[in-house]
């Protein structure tokens, strides 16, 4: 298994994406969200998913080249085509649209169409956490056959993972940013899984006849993952599905809804923005500092282990799954490049295409 340097695999994530018809400056900037998403230590949604990209390229399904375009807009919301380009660039662009509109709005919510998978959610949160603003992203998908998780009670997928993000602004650094799917975990915490050829534990998938799976195999022949919480994991999938149909896609035959939404809250609507911060930093160091349960070292709240996962992994590099590393460097050839290793260094090793 490959440790690259975070830089090194940047770049040739990049590479890859420039030879597969992608603008550089979109390719600079979806090279390093991807990659960001490892530092995070969120695998799943990392450099793992540009085998999946380079094959829905080829397929016509995503669209390297186009950018979003706003469709209808008032003062406080907007609709916007993604185009079927790059999903984490039409996030990306989209909470600066909502940033743009909550500073002179006081809040702003913006419905996208046609948009391609976006990653990890939390990179879209922080965005607007790190710009002093609240921000919440949700994305829905349901339908006949879709997604990868069956309604409570059912046998057939019809349900997306269906995640939502929050972000919050804090006095000091991180900011706090929860990201989690409606299902127990991600679909790509199994592909994880797969790519290492490991079990998952209990819980997290049904076999095709609905009965528990510990096996990947068991989900990618057709099975369904569960929903966290049971019954309240279903209702915020089902919220999470009704909220993306503001964007007026509806395919009646298949009963299909297919959105992403993206709001941003400026604190400055309601209090100055370093009176709202220090709220939340005193808040957050009280819930850190309560006594620590046994066997429990201390008390974070979401974002310090990611934060500590890329300071980590910046320091020591990104470990690449053989799998993953075998398909990068197949989608390399496809395109024509040829990717190396070099020589490993403290940070990890570098690698070129």
């Amino acid at each position: 298994m490959p440790t690259l340097s975070a830089s090194s695999l940047e770049q040739v994530t990049g590479r890859l994406l420039e030879a597969a018809g992608t603008p550089p400056a979109i390719a600079d900037r979806v090279a390093q969200i991807l990659v960001g998403s490892n530092l995070a230590g969120h695998d799943s949604h990392g450099v793992l998913r540009i085998p999946t990209y380079l094959d829905m390229i080829r397929r016509g399904s995503l669209l390297p080249a186009v950018t979003p375009q706003p469709l209808r807009e008032t003062a406080a919301t907007a609709l916007v085509d993604a185009r079927r380009g790059w999903g984490h660039y039409a996030a990306e662009w989209t909470m600066h649209l909502a940033l743009r509109k909550a500073r002179e709005s006081g809040s702003c919510t913006v419905v996208l169409r046609e948009c391609n998978h976006i990653g990890r959610l939390g990179e879209y949160a922080e965005q607007a956490a790190r710009a002093g603003f609240l921000g919440v992203v949700i994305v829905g998908t349901g339908g006949r056959g879709r997604g990868g998780a069956a309604p409570l009670g059912g046998a057939e997928r019809a349900l997306g993972t269906n995640p939502y993000a929050f972000g919050v602004p804090t006095a000091q650094e991180p900011p706090f940013v929860i990201d989690f799917a409606t299902t127990v975990v991600a679909e790509g915490k199994l592909q994880v899984a797969r790519s290492k050829g490991m079990d998952l534990p209990e819980g997290l998938v049904l076999d095709t006849e609905g009965r528990p799976s510990t096996h990947t195999a068991a989900f990618y022949d057709g099975g369904s993952m569960l929903f966290m919480g049971g019954h309240k994991g279903y209702a915020l999938s089902l919220f999470a599905a009704l909220a993306g149909g503001l964007n007026g896609v509806f395919r009646p035959e298949s009963w299909d809804l297919d959105g992403v939404m993206i709001q941003a809250l400026d604190p400055r609507a309601f209090l100055s923005e370093g009176e709202y911060r220090g709220h939340v930093q005193a808040f957050l160091d009280g819930i850190k500092s309560v006594r620590r349960a046994h066997g429990s070292d201390e008390i974070l709240y979401p974002g310090e282990p990611e934060a500590r996962t890329r300071t980590t992994r910046l320091a020591h590099g990104i470990e690449v799954p053989d799998m993953i590393w075998d398909q990068l460097s197949t989608g390399a050839t496809d395109l024509g490049l040829t990717l190396e290793l070099g020589d490993p260094g403290p940070a990890g090793n570098d690698c070129r295409v």
